[in-house]
């Protein structure tokens, strides 16, 4: 069911909420958390919503999105809400605000937060250049951003690491979770010779291969390189290279020397999977900051090459 409140308050979409679930339409008892999307002028919210609902599946939770438009003309409040099958295991709020008021989200959100649950605050498109200080940051206890669609990618990661606080993180990070735990895995294969160097080969301008070379490098701590090119890692040990690549079909291929080629069907991971994974742990991912400190240190080495 989806509900349409044109021109509407806060008050009059707080009561209609309760009307709803008073009426059985909803049920907000059973909610693990709070996801507080935010989203400015000219970003698309639909794919963000679908993926909160896709993700609902394993976090139930109430989903507010709030699209920040036009600073133009008067202050204007447009709402719609989503529940049943229109939200999946989730219910929706879509808030979209105009005039002044866009600059004031989180005096919009705060009727909407449940008592008693975390809130993870997410910025599907572009993100403050301090996630932890912004308004809106300071209520969640996670702050998810994306890394690959920052305004500037060259310079990204280094903004991160300098206004880095406890509850970032980034999908970057996440879509490189499958190949992390495949070169953990080859790492505690034989040979188990020392890794004397890495080198990281992937396309220019990508965080998300940038933070796998910035995480061998604080991991592994030996000289590490990242070069442009195909997808491929290599660790370079005395008696030959372990290397981890990609074949033609998609699959991970993974080569040690003396031992046949081990071949791995990677699964098509997609926007949904990566957020519900992101909501499976609210403490600090300390994994990520090294990840991301290698990854800034590697770049005042003069990397990628």
């Amino acid at each position: 069911m989806i509900i349409e409140m044109p021109e509407t308050s806060t008050n009059d979409v707080a009561k209609k909420m309760v009307e709803i679930r008073e009426s059985g339409g909803a049920i907000s008892l059973g909610r693990v958390l709070t996801l507080v999307v935010v989203a400015e002028h000219g970003e698309p919210t639909e794919a963000a919503v679908e993926a909160a609902i896709g993700a609902s599946s394993e976090h139930p939770s109430r989903v507010i999105v709030l699209a920040c438009g036009s600073r133009k003309g008067e202050s204007l409040l447009h709402a719609q809400i989503r529940v049943g099958g229109d939200a999946g295991a989730s219910e929706v709020v879509i808030l979209s605000m105009s005039g002044p008021l866009a600059d004031q989200p989180h005096s919009v959100v705060t009727p909407f937060l449940l008592p008693d649950c975390p809130i993870v605050v997410w910025w599907p498109g572009s993100a403050p250049d301090d996630p932890s200080a912004d308004p809106m940051g300071r209520i969640g206890r996670r702050r998810i951003l994306d890394a690959s669609k920052a305004a500037h990618p060259e310079s990204v990661l280094e903004r991160r690491l300098a206004t880095y606080s406890p509850g970032d993180s980034d999908l970057a990070w996440t879509q490189i979770t499958h190949w992390r735990a495949l070169l953990a895995s080859a790492i505690d294969r034989p040979p188990h010779t020392p890794i004397q160097s890495v080198v990281v080969t992937g396309p220019a301008q990508s965080p998300g291969i940038e933070l796998l070379a910035g995480w061998l490098y604080s991991a592994l701590g030996v000289p590490t390189t990242r070069s442009i090119g195909s997808f491929e890692v290599r660790l370079l040990r005395e008696h030959g290279a372990t290397v981890l690549s990609m074949d033609q079909n998609g699959n991970a291929v993974i080569s040690v020397p003396g031992k046949p080629d081990g071949r791995v069907a990677m699964t098509n991971r997609d926007l949904p999977v990566y957020l519900a994974e992101e909501l499976r742990r609210l403490d600090t991912d300390e994994v990520f900051e090294q990840a991301l400190r290698g990854a800034v240190e590697l770049r005042q080495q003069g990397q990628p090459a």
